[in-house]
């Protein structure tokens, strides 16, 4: 799975994002029933604390003297309530709320208000409602009140989203914790995929959830498989190496036999070539495993001995790169992608120039010719091993077309990349790039 900008999201995020979500929905659906419980709450003790306020607010002015009942009503008024005595049984009192909530919970907590003719509305006011009323006392007059009910604003409070998060949040540390812990398992595993090719291979400890179990062990089986097909390959291409090399052996001494100048000449020719694809052959099928060891070499330096070599031998070629820079390399490996870097120009491009330089943390070996470059539609098919832009060897060209694909396989074992461009004023520019260590 994918983000958008291409960030992709692993099984640790995905199993995050589950329990996020897990815990978000908890989050809301929690609130919700806490806060309308909690106006439940509230809005029932409100409505026994009115009850209890009426019942012995009526109580007191009953017993009370007509004239001493507004002094008595005003000491009986206190923040929350609003008590007023009329002195007149005629006063329209508010309509009948029977089915009214407020009314209903009052007459709940005291039944006795029931036979005083209670009549309750309730008045929205803002985001709290004001309920309005009146009772009637012994002698038929009115006792009217208000009282503002603590609705509530439909929002939850800050501090109660905080209580609820805290544990949230700790939830989701260690959710992610003990998920990191269990797959860890896959971590090796991926780790121990990536190094196939590269190295002998490492049997992983069959750890974690049983899925995960069985699928080390069967990782461990197929690596044990890929390994002994390796070897075999291996024994059985050097095998076939060492018995090529004899009979050549033979062909090259018979060749120097032959009277005919041209005819010794075409013998040797092909004797050569057919060395030069068993040895390209068996650089490239020999395995995957390198055993050389990376020392500190100077680059720079194995540059120009093999640009020195091709110039000994007639071919037109130059080193126009630093003098010095060494590196961490597999030196054997090393020389022969120069080699190839450089054969392959003064094959195709009947040239070679050749150059290293730094660039930050990276090593770069550039070699560029005159020849004919190569097509853009083929730029990346010439890189696959045994292909050859010339199949019908018209130019009379000489083996297998590995060159190149040796020297990417040379340069993943550095941890490198080779780069091919076509140069604006002809020819090819190829680009071998390593990590600088």
């Amino acid at each position: 799975m994918k983000l958008r900008g291409g960030l992709s999201v692993g099984l640790l995020g995905r199993l995050l994002a589950i329990l996020l979500l897990t815990l978000a929905i908890e989050f809301v659906a929690s609130t919700i029933l806490y806060e309308r419980s909690s106006r439940a709450l509230i809005r029932s003790d409100e409505a026994h604390r009115l009850a209890e306020h009426l019942v012995i607010a009526r109580k007191l002015l009953s017993d009370q003297d007509p004239s001493a009942r507004p002094a008595l009503a005003s000491r009986l008024t206190t923040d929350r309530y609003d008590v007023h005595w009329a002195g007149s049984t005629t006063m329209q009192p508010p309509r009948p709320a029977e089915q009214d909530e407020a009314y209903r919970r009052v007459i709940d907590w005291e039944r006795s208000l029931a036979d005083s003719d209670l009549r309750v509305e309730t008045v929205p006011i803002g985001r709290k409602a004001q309920l309005s009323g009146a009772l009637r006392l012994n002698d038929g007059t009115w006792m009217r009140f208000r009282a503002f009910e603590p609705a509530g604003d439909g929002q939850p409070g800050w501090h109660r989203i905080f209580l609820v998060l805290w544990p949230s949040a700790a939830l989701l540390i260690i959710g992610a914790l003990l998920f990191r812990h269990t797959l860890r398992p896959m971590k090796m595993l991926a780790g121990a995929a990536d190094r196939i090719g590269r190295s002998s291979g490492v049997t992983l400890p069959e750890a974690g959830p049983t899925e995960v179990r069985h699928v080390i062990r069967a990782f461990n089986a197929m690596q044990t498989r890929i390994q002994q097909l390796i070897n075999d390959r291996t024994e059985a291409l050097a095998a076939v190496g060492h018995d090529l090399r004899t009979p050549l052996s033979r062909l090259q001494l018979r060749a120097e036999l032959v009277a005919d100048p041209a005819l010794r000449r075409a013998f040797e020719a092909d004797v050569t070539e057919m060395e030069a694809m068993v040895v390209s052959l068996l650089a490239f099928l020999g395995g995957d495993e390198d055993p050389e060891t990376p020392v500190r070499t100077d680059v720079a330096v194995m540059a120009a001995t093999i640009v020195d070599d091709a110039v000994d031998r007639g071919e037109d070629a130059t080193y126009v790169g630093e003098d010095h820079l060494e590196a961490m390399v597999r030196p054997g490996g090393m020389k022969r992608a120069i080699g190839n870097l450089v054969q392959n120009a003064l094959q195709y491009g009947g040239s070679a120039r050749v150059g290293a330089r730094g660039e930050g943390r990276t090593l770069v070996i550039w070699v560029d010719d005159d020849g004919p470059g190569i097509p853009e539609e083929m730029m990346a098919e010439v890189l696959h091993p045994f292909t050859r832009l010339d199949p019908a060897r018209g130019r009379n060209t000489t083996g297998l077309g590995l060159g190149l694909a040796i020297v990417i396989r040379l340069a993943k074992i550095e941890g490198g990349e080779l780069n091919l461009s076509n140069r604006p004023e002809g020819g090819l520019h190829a680009e071998l790039r390593v990590p600088l260590r």
